[in-house]
This record gives C-alpha cells, structure tokens and sequence, in this order.
C-alpha cells in the first residue's frame, strides 16, 4: 500500500475522507498556542526584579551601547524555533469525523564566528503526524504501536523514493469539542508545538553541556522563556532548567502591553508605549502562581526596551521589546537580577537591531538582526507547502 493514510487507516481501524488540505497556518489565525505572552505580572514596590530598587523612571542607555560597541559581543548565540500546520485529511473512529493533523518543525542556533559572520551551530527539524486518541485505541503500548507505525509508513513506496522520513507520530485527545471541530485541529497542532519546545530545550541543553554558554557567551532566544510544562522531555525539573538558562536571555517581538502592571493594578501599556529611544524600563520580578501551568516556581526578571523609534513604525509598540531573565541564584532571587547585568544585557541587545530587513517583513521595527537570520535560514530548510501536502 502506497499511500500514507490509507496505511494509517488500516492499521489503526479508522476510514479516511480524502477531504480539502491546506496549511492551517496559511488560512486560519492560529489562537495563541505560542508562550510569548499568557501572564499578567505586577511592577511591585516591594518586590524589584533588579537591585536597583531606587529606579522609579526609564534609564537612558545610549552611552552604554557605545562603550559595548568596543567590546567583544555578548551574545554568540541565536536560537529560534517555527512549525508550519497542515490539516491532511479526515478520519473517522467510532462513526466521528477528526483532522489527522501534519507538521513541519524546525528548530536553529546559528553561532556569531565573527562581528559580522553567522553560521549554523545546530539544526533540529521534523516531519510529523497527529491523529485523534481514538487510533490507538485497543492498544496495550500506544507509544511503540505509534513508533512502529512511523517505521511503516517510513517503508512506503512514495517516501521511499522521495527519500522522506517521518519522524513522529503523536495523538490528541478525543474527547468531545466544546465549540467546533476546529478545537481538534488546535489539539493537534498543540502537540506538535510541544515537540518544538522539547527541541529548543535540548539544544540549550546541548550548548551547556559543551560549555559554550558563559558568563561572556550568551544566548538569545527568540520569545519567552516561560515554558509551558509538555506531556513530554527531561527538563521539567526546576533545578535543571535554572541551569541551562542561566546565560540565556528572552526577547519577544509581540507582547501584550495589558499583561503588565503597576502596583495599584493599573496598566503600564502607555508607560511601554510612550519609552523613548534606547530606554529600558525599571526591571519587574515575574512570580508565576503557584498553580501555574508553566515551569516550576521559576522566578523571572522581566523589563521592555526600545530600540526603534515610534514615529518611523507602524504601532506605538512598534520597535520595543520585551526582556526576560531566569532567576538563578539565592541572591538574584531575592533581590532581583544586578542591574549592572541588566544595563549590559540590554546595550547588547541594542547593538544586534542592525542592519534590519526592510520591507521583508512587517516585524522588522522589532527585530534583531541575528535572530531574522535563524529565523530565514529554518524556513529555508521547509519542503514547501504544496510538496508537504502531495505526500499524502
């Protein structure tokens, strides 16, 4: 049998429907699934997210990005991670219709070799399925049931020629929607962006265990650093994620100005909205709750800065971005991040806005140019829609 899903359909007792197939995240605005922004956090008094505990004002620090320009970079590393969502098909179990549920992930670190010269570090890319709960069903040991059902389809004629593999194939619960079918659809590619996330730890993890990440060798990853917590991985654990990410530094492009206020519980988006040029803000300690779904109790100093002006952009949030820093220590958990550190942290985080790609992409205000490469070289790595689609 040649075709992938109707060997799918065989094994696992469920009937395919030949239905339309697209890239989801081509037609459909995908609900946030990505962990950029999900929590309020509160500029408190008491309770600074740096040990300047006297800054009540914006900090002006285009003095401080000259003097790093004469020094040797602080970030050697660039990390980022995409996935492209495909619905395939229909399958039914049990007289129900679900999406079975393709992807694409990649996941990159490109390395600074010299001031102006990137090149890859590390490359992790997968091809991938989701199908409803129901295909394993009956099954003692889903999770070799599934493997072995990867290695079979991987034996099919077309892969085989096209010398294509797959590397995994996941389930999402069947449990009735709420609303719509499309909650399957948003089940589906939850699970597959759980597997990008597992993939972005274990490349931070491989750079710790080379020693490549130091006290003068940082990282940038490309959105948040408050994981959400994944069925799956090793690095659940508090002690050991605060290890590995504790020369790496978050930067979103897209933030939701409302999630941080001040400590009477009004807003902060103007005070964002209004920074001028290379100011940052007073650093805020995020505490996530403690039935939050996030990693652990991690702490997080979290601080916005403006590296673009407002007037030349599209939106008053247009060139700021959002900073953010696990707590490693006693003593930065206590008192917050050294504001020293967070000086320097955010002058080199300035000193990567150039050159910028304008017009290639809407975000431009707001990116750094090292992670638009990494960004640009995984999608490079994508089979393109309509190939990914006609393996089916």
């Amino acid at each position: 049998m040649n075709k992938i899903l109707d060997y799918i359909a065989e094994e696992t007792g469920g009937k395919t429907y030949k239905s339309h197939r697209f890239c989801y995240d081509a037609e459909v605005k995908l609900p946030s699934l990505a962990y950029d922004e999900s929590q309020e956090f509160t500029i408190r008094r008491d309770r600074y997210g740096e040990t300047d505990d006297t800054q009540r004002t914006t900090k002006n620090l285009f003095e401080a990005t000259k003097l790093f320009q004469k020094e040797k970079p602080l970030f050697t590393y660039f990390l980022d991670g995409s996935r492209r969502i495909y619905k395939v098909d229909d399958i039914e179990y049990s007289k129900r219709l679900f999406p079975v549920v393709g992807g694409q992930i990649g996941v990159a670190c490109c390395q600074r070799n010299a001031p102006d010269t990137f090149g890859k570090a590390i490359l992790e890319s997968y091809l991938v399925l989701s199908l409803p709960s129901f295909a394993v069903t009956g099954q003692k040991h889903s999770t070799q049931f599934l493997g072995r059902l990867t290695k079979q389809i991987n034996e099919t004629e077309r892969l085989k020629r096209l010398k294509i593999k797959f590397d995994e194939i996941f389930t999402y619960s069947s449990d009735k929607a709420d609303k719509d079918s499309k909650e399957y659809l948003d089940r589906g590619t939850a699970t597959i962006q759980d597997k990008m996330i597992e993939c972005e730890k274990k490349v931070v993890a491989e750079l710790v265990k080379k020693n490549l990440l130091h006290q003068d060798s940082y990282l940038i990853k490309d959105g948040s650093l408050q994981y959400s917590k994944t069925a799956a991985g090793d690095y659940r654990e508090l002690a050991v994620y605060q290890s590995n990410y504790r020369r790496v530094v978050g930067v979103s492009k897209s933030f939701n100005p409302e999630f941080s206020t001040d400590n009477r519980g009004q807003s902060n988006a103007a005070r964002i909205a209004n920074l001028p040029l290379y100011h940052r803000t007073p650093a805020a300690m995020y505490i996530p709750l403690e039935d939050n779904k996030r990693i652990g109790k991690s702490r997080f100093s979290i601080w916005y800065v403006r590296i673009r002006e407002a007037r030349y952009s599209e939106s008053p949030f247009a060139g700021v971005l959002k900073l953010e820093k696990v707590l490693t220590t006693e003593e930065e958990i206590e008192n917050g991040l050294d504001s020293g550190e967070v000086d320097r942290i955010t002058a080199n985080v300035i000193n990567e806005r150039n050159p910028v790609c304008y017009g290639k992409d809407q975000r431009w205000a707001n990116h750094l140019y090292p992670i638009y490469l990494t960004e640009t070289y995984i999608k490079s790595k994508f089979l393109s829609d309509l190939h990914f689609i006609n393996l089916f």
